[in-house]
């Protein structure tokens, strides 16, 4: 199992070298190290654009480095590499470019390690928890380093607090969210940062956001991030040991698909359609920053990182584009514009909220958008900034209330709780048979969830229970 999928170890070291070099070409070598101690020194508070504070070199170099390390530990781990280990790589690219760094992830890290040896249990079940509670990186910064209490132990103790509480209290929020919020970890740190912050409040801290924004590499990313996704579309259609017509025909298959959790694409259509998602999202992310007039930064960058990722858990361009849709929208409702740095993050990190573009249709994708066009303004103050995935816990709360509400009244049905583990989503790589699925859900009525590979977990079949009710209202 642990072999499947084998190429993402040399995939992702490629990325992370090729990623460096980028930087190393695009700032001085000789002012490499200030801008990298720069970054180390920052609290690190939405927004930090690293790019902004320390160039574009140092910040590449950075997120480099930060993806390089994460993929080492899912490697030395022993954690099955499947669908969701391509979105960690895609987060910790990306939020490297904004909040994540080579000493602020390490004690949350090391809280997870020591919460898997409290249970008696391998890291290898809670590696990818480990880096997605790095979500709260900042927190530690600002501990070690910004506090009137700062000190370097108390941020390294507050990082091990955050890393050993975290795996609990995500396993327990996946359940409530029913898969309809692809950020659940960003749900979880959310609830955590909003104890805290009161906390550090009454011993006289005042932690709060702050905006560094880069605003002139439009040209110069869009140009390095187009050749990616295209050099991604190519490769998945010609370099995959499939024929170009098969990858496509997965591709088709992929887009008929709700995208609600869990949905390993990896594993339920294979290498290539998952590479095309991925070079087709990215352009997409592109398209949207530069048609909103936005900036293509760190954050942004950021935030199109996370769309290729999840490409491979979830996202597709027909459950993305009505959510951004949405949220442009209720930008100009609200008065502002999409252009707002804030709303841009939201444009890119709402599309967390897909899964319900997919199961219940694109207006509701649109509903979702344009209610987190407004919400997410709002839930950055309880947590100061020091929640990275605030997108994540907006769009948890959104999930909570219309999946409830749509199910009830729109399907009139019976809103019913996740019983599966988190931890399910992390452990399987056995590659699932979807080839008596159907495109059009009128065809697959007839269709049983016993019709799946033997080797298909409950939360995959879920899915599919999902796609056969959705098709049973139709």
């Amino acid at each position: 199992m642990q072999n499947r999928y084998e190429k993402i170890f040399p995939g992702t070291v490629a990325f992370s070298l090729g990623l460096m070099a980028l930087g190393l070409l695009m700032g001085d070598p000789a002012n490499m190290f200030t801008g990298l101690y720069r970054i180390i020194t920052m609290q690190d508070l939405l927004i930090t654009d690293y790019v902004y504070i320390a160039g574009p070199g140092a910040a590449l170099v950075n997120a480099g480095a930060v993806t390089l390390v994460s993929i080492c530990i899912i490697r030395l781990s022993r954690d099955p590499y499947n669908g969701f280990t391509i979105v960690e790589m895609g987060l910790m690219a990306g939020f490297s470019l904004f909040g994540k760094n080579l000493f602020n992830i390490w004690p949350i890290i090391l809280g997870t390690w020591l919460y898997a040896r409290y249970q008696r249990e391998p890291f290898a079940k809670y590696a990818s928890v480990a880096l997605l509670a790095t979500s709260l990186a900042p927190l530690v910064s600002y501990m070690a380093l910004g506090s009137i209490h700062a000190s370097i132990p108390m941020g390294i103790l507050t990082g091990i607090v955050i890393g050993f509480i975290l795996p609990s209290l995500s396993g327990y929020t996946y359940k409530v969210q029913n898969g309809m919020n692809l950020y659940n970890m960003g749900f979880a740190c959310g609830l955590l940062a909003m104890m805290i912050v009161p906390v550090l409040t009454a011993f006289g801290d005042k932690p709060d956001s702050v905006l560094y924004w880069a605003e002139e590499y439009n040209q110069t990313f869009a140009l390095i991030i187009g050749l990616m996704c295209v050099a991604m579309i190519v490769i998945g259609l010609t370099a995959t040991g499939v024929p170009p017509w098969a990858v496509w025909a997965g591709y088709r298959r992929l887009l008929s698909t709700t995208g609600r959790a869990p949905s390993d694409y990896l594993r339920m259509f294979g290498a290539g359609p998952v590479l095309v998602n991925m070079g087709v999202n990215g352009l997409l992310g592109v398209a949207y920053v530069l048609l909103v007039g936005g900036d293509l930064n760190g954050p942004t960058l950021g935030g199109i990182f996370t769309i290729i990722g999840f490409s491979a858990f979830g996202k597709h361009a027909f459950n993305i584009v009505p959510v951004m849709a949405g949220v442009a929208l209720g930008a100009y409702g609200m008065h502002y514009t999409p252009d707002y740095p804030a709303l841009q993050l939201a444009g890119l990190f709402g599309t967390t909220l897909a899964p319900i573009a997919g199961h219940f249709g694109w207006p509701f994708g649109v509903l979702a958008g344009f209610i987190h066009s407004a919400l997410v303004l709002q839930t950055g103050g309880p947590v100061a900034g020091l929640n990275l995935y605030n997108n994540g816990f907006s769009g948890g709360l959104i999930a909570i209330v219309l999946y409830p509400t749509i199910t009830a009244i729109w399907k009139h049905r019976r809103p019913t709780l996740r019983d599966e583990d988190y931890y399910d989503l992390f452990e399987e790589s056995a590659p699932i048979d979807t080839s008596s699925w159907r495109t059009d859900p009128k065809e697959s009525t007839h269709h049983s969830t016993h019709e799946l590979h033997p080797e298909t977990e409950a939360g995959t079949s879920l899915m599919q229970d999902d796609e056969l009710e959705e098709s049973e209202h139709t």
